[in-house]
């Protein structure tokens, strides 16, 4: 066989690389700088050709003779380039075209998309065309409205169209502009007429709003029926014209259910007797208002003095003191040390506070914010300075802050806050003066807006002070009828000394001797009283019908609400617990739940919290504890963790103690200084509030009966449940007295399990009931058992 030729390969061809015309970053910047300044040298060659142009014709026609002069504001470059682009050209729409260059410019320096700028220009030039053809059309040869061009497209098209054709060619080329660039469609221009017809309705029927326009009172069998059955005939005494009623209730009590065959006489009494029931509890309220005034809940103690100021010590060091040195050595200590580490600084400012001074820095351009952060043990190195706290940047600003203790710290006292003008013209509910900021301004809070306040701080860092702090801007500013107080004190020294005005400001159980509280168990009880408290006050806003306690205290000072309907005026209640974790470690998930429940639900019917703890560790501020606690107070802690805990974030490890901490309510942070009260400033405050006219007993709360009372009435042998035997066979088999024991092992629920419990008890089964632990079981065996339930038959 015959080879078959193959056919010689053809050489792959080379490829033909196409010129690349992308611009390096130097390149951008000076071809962008160019366009740029052209766009802006054009527009001032076509300003100033309105004022020379006439003036500069002899300059364009010999360009280059050194003799003739322009007057043009760019000589004689702008006065010829103007003639070209205004009269021989497009006329006044030239000025587009400097605009598109000038665009193109700021495309090209900020790398911006070109696409957008190749439409930029396209629709531009069409409307430079377009306003060249309109100007020309008014008019002449040589004249700068629509340039030349403009004047001979003019020419060209009244030869063959006239001058009707031209103007519909012009509408046609508007009408299709806008309909590609701006989406127009005739539904838009409709609507739009109709709007603009609609709004001068009623601007004229506004203004025929006294005109009386007689009504057509031919209406239809059914119509007149409808009429007549909700009519309401006026009382003799009204005027013909209908007034607009007040009613004090919603219009919600109004409504009425209609049903198809109720007569309509009946739906008019029906509307008679709403009618005339909301004015005669209107009527009444309001006689009662004029005959007695509005309900004063103070009245009962109507002559209780609040403390005077001068129970409150003045300290002589009071005041800041500005040491001129120690400023001037901390502001170069501060550049020094930042500029050792190559770090510039614009300026740099101070503001000095009680205990702190605020070196607030600008820096240089370029510099890392993060890299002033880590100079934080740097420059208190260099300052010599205990607890440097560095704000980079401040909120709000566009500074770094540097805060420095001052050498010689001076006393915010109580005196000094509660007599503020802040705090004494301040109207809110529960008003607490905290101290004075770096600023030097007095830190008015409302406790009722926060609503909650959690504090906590190493030992001796001023966390009782603080406390004291708060009830004393209380008891300051409320009367005993407006706020109560629950002092929960597991230390038994701290709240001792409020034992005092038990009954103008405490509130209690009502078996309890003490009003403060110290025993775990009563603080389960006072809890769970406190979370009754809350559902009772909950029904009464709800048949108020009102959304909160101001509202509710509002209306029942104005006399619309009766007492015998169980309605009272309701003080504030606030909870004080000094030693949260305490009271965790013996007491757990029972004092941790009804108070994640009151701080869930009570805020809006005035049960506020405040919890200290100087263990700010994440088992005993929990999740559920924080997420209800946005109002933060964070002394001095030991630890960055601790600082996260409360404050998430850093900042309390750097506080230097002594009663300096930061506020926050959930926003920024606020460095303060606390107001400092002392013990014996306390005592003289509490006697003379003592010594007055008081309740005759404590502000009682509603009774609680725990678990482990009411057990000794299940003792009656036929009323014991049906699982009684199986329940006391597996706790006896188990060892092991609980009720969820109970819930697993019989598949019950929970109060029959409870009851089984207290069943067993009252049979010597199990013993009493203590606090979180397992209850201990006292029979041994099911030998014993056995024994024993054989014994009661």
């Amino acid at each position: 066989m015959a080879k078959r030729k193959t056919k010689p390969k053809k050489a792959p061809r080379k490829k033909i690389k196409s010129p690349s015309f992308k611009l390096s970053s130097q390149q951008k910047l000076v071809f962008g700088s160019f366009l740029v300044i052209c766009g802006i040298l054009f527009f001032i060659a076509f300003v100033s050709f309105f004022f020379t142009g006439e003036a500069d014709q002899s300059t364009i026609v010999d360009f280059t003779s050194r003799e003739i002069k322009s007057d043009n504001w760019l000589s004689k470059s702008g006065a010829w380039v103007s003639n070209f682009f205004i009269q021989r050209g497009f006329g006044i729409a030239s000025f587009i075209f400097s605009g598109l260059v000038f665009l193109s410019g700021v495309y090209v320096l900020m790398n911006l998309n070109k696409s957008k700028l190749r439409k930029h220009w396209f629709w531009g030039i069409l409307i430079v065309i377009w306003i060249s053809i309109l100007l020309g059309f008014f008019g002449q040869q040589n004249d700068i409205l629509g340039g030349t061009i403009g004047f001979e497209i003019n020419t060209f098209l009244q030869e063959y169209i006239g001058k009707i054709g031209i103007i519909l060619l012009l509408l046609f080329g508007l009408i299709t502009y806008l309909a590609i660039r701006f989406k127009l469609t005739f539904e838009n221009i409709t609507n739009l007429f109709k709007s603009a017809k609609r709004n001068i309705k009623e601007e004229f029927s506004e203004l025929d709003n006294d005109v009386i326009v007689p009504l057509d009172n031919n209406l239809s069998e059914e119509a007149e029926a409808i009429k007549s059955a909700f009519e309401i005939p006026l009382d003799n005494n009204e005027p013909e014209v209908i007034k607009k009623e007040k009613i004090s209730k919603p219009s919600a009590a109004l409504e009425v259910n209609v049903l198809e065959n109720e007569p309509e006489e009946d739906i008019e009494i029906k509307i008679e007797d709403i009618k005339e029931e909301l004015s005669e509890t209107d009527n009444l309220a309001n006689k009662l208002v004029e005959d007695f005034g509005q309900f004063d809940p103070t009245l009962e103690l109507g002559n209780y003095q609040f403390p005077p100021l001068d129970l409150l010590k003045k300290y002589d060091t009071e005041g800041i003191k500005i040491n001129q040195e120690e400023l001037e050595e901390n502001k170069n200590r501060i550049v020094e040390t930042l500029s050792n580490y190559k770090i510039g600084i614009a300026s740099i400012k101070a503001t000095i506070g009680p205990t702190v001074t605020l070196y607030e820095i600008v820096p240089e351009a370029g510099v890392r914010i993060s890299k002033i952060k880590n100079l934080e043990d740097d420059i208190a190195l260099s300052l010599s300075a205990l607890g440097i706290r560095i704000i980079a940047p401040i909120p709000g600003k566009g500074t770094i802050g540097i805060e420095v203790p001052n050498k010689n710290s001076t006393i915010v006292s109580m005196r000094s806050v509660i007599a503020s003008k802040k705090f004494q013209g301040s109207e809110m509910q529960l008003p607490i003066a905290l101290g004075k900021t770096i600023s030097n301004e007095t830190l008015v809070v409302d406790l009722a807006k926060m609503p909650h306040l959690l504090m906590a701080g190493a030992t001796g860092q001023g966390k009782s002070v603080g406390l004291n702090a708060v009830l004393t801007s209380l008891l300051y500013k409320k009367h005993p009828a407006e706020v109560k107080f629950i002092l929960v004190d597991p230390k038994k020294v701290e709240l001792t000394l409020f034992n005092k005005i038990e009954r103008h400001y405490l509130a209690k159980l009502p078996d309890s001797e003490d009003a403060i509280i110290t025993d775990n168990t009563k603080v389960i009880n006072t809890l769970n009283s406190l979370c009754i408290e809350m559902d009772n006050r909950y029904d009464l806003l709800k048949n108020a019908l009102c959304r909160n306690i101001a509202e509710y205290n509002k209306k029942f000072k104005s006399r619309k609400l009766n007492p015998n309907d169980g309605h009272q005026f309701l003080p504030y209640i606030v909870l004080v617990v000094d030693e949260f974790a305490d009271l965790i470690m013996t007491a757990g998930k029972e004092v941790e739940t009804p108070i994640a429940r009151l701080a869930q639900l009570a805020r809006a019917i005035g049960i506020h919290l405040i919890i200290a703890t100087q263990r700010p560790s994440v088992n005993v501020i929990t999740g559920i504890i924080k997420a209800n606690f946005p109002a933060r107070i964070a002394f001095r802690v030991t630890s960055k963790i601790d600082s996260r805990t409360i404050l998430d974030g850093s900042g309390a490890d750097q506080l230097i103690g002594r009663g300096d901490m930061l506020y926050t309510q959930g926003n920024d942070l606020i460095r303060v200084q606390c107001a400092f009260v002392d013990t014996p400033e306390v005592e003289k405050i509490t006697d003379y509030v003592g010594a007055q006219k008081a309740y005759p007993e404590a502000y009682q709360l509603p009774e609680y009966v725990g678990e482990e009372s009411g057990t000794s009435l299940d003792i009656d042998i036929s009323d014991r449940d049906k699982l009684f035997k199986d329940a006391a066979i597996v706790i006896v088999t188990a060892q092991q007295g609980s009720a969820s024991l109970l819930q697993r092992k019989l598949k019950l629920g929970y109060n029959r399990a409870g009851r089984l419990i207290d069943q067993l008890e009252a049979a010597g089964i199990v013993g009493p009931f203590e606090g979180s632990k397992a209850r201990q079981v006292l029979v041994p065996d099911l030998i014993a058992l056995d024994q024993l339930l054989e014994n009661e038959k």
